[in-house]
């Protein structure tokens, strides 16, 4: 296989060229990483190689060292759709499993887990499988992970880490 052509070593939130010159879809898990080599949707090869890992955000786009951006798609995927129920409630034990989630205002949007649909079945809530793009919240800050085991995020002040790169401030011996 051919090395890539293109090549991108900074990542952007929101595009500032209103038409980027191609464009990755990827899925959410997909979109957290540091270097990659990536097929665009034009064929096109992107050797992706940023500084840290990164999650990479539905609109954002990767920055071509020729100056071009490279807009980033979020994929369809499977995904369990919650609704019925106290949503807020509900919402609340899904964060409290430090669970993804996309919140919108009649709908919860999570990856498909059967010990995760479980809970939410005995919390009265209506599950159903659907295979949607999946964009969740962002973490305490408004960015970064939530997985529980996940946290290559960025910091928001640029300051302090330690053993596990965390930014935030609870503990992660958890019980499964």
């Amino acid at each position: 296989m051919s090395a890539p052509r293109l090549t991108a070593r900074r990542y952007h939130g929101h595009a500032h060229d209103p038409s980027p010159c191609d464009s990755v879809v990827l899925d959410y898990d997909a979109r957290f990483l540091r270097r990659k080599v990536l097929t665009c949707a034009s064929g096109a090869r992107l050797l992706v190689d940023l500084p840290q890992t990164t999650s990479l955000d539905h609109g954002g786009v990767l920055l071509l060292e020729d100056g071009g951006e490279v807009r980033v798609v979020a994929a369809p995927e499977p995904l369990l759709e919650v609704t019925d129920g106290h949503l807020p409630r509900i919402a609340w034990h899904i964060g409290n499993r430090h669970t993804p989630c996309q919140i919108e205002d009649n709908r919860l949007l999570i990856q498909r887990d059967h010990v995760i649909r479980a809970m939410l079945d005995h919390l009265g809530a209506t599950c159903r499988p659907v295979e949607e793009p999946f964009t969740p919240e962002g973490g305490a800050y408004g960015h970064g992970r939530t997985h529980a085991h996940e946290h290559g995020h960025t910091h928001h002040d640029g300051g302090h880490s330690h053993a596990h790169d965390h930014d935030h401030g609870h503990d992660h011996s958890h019980e499964h």
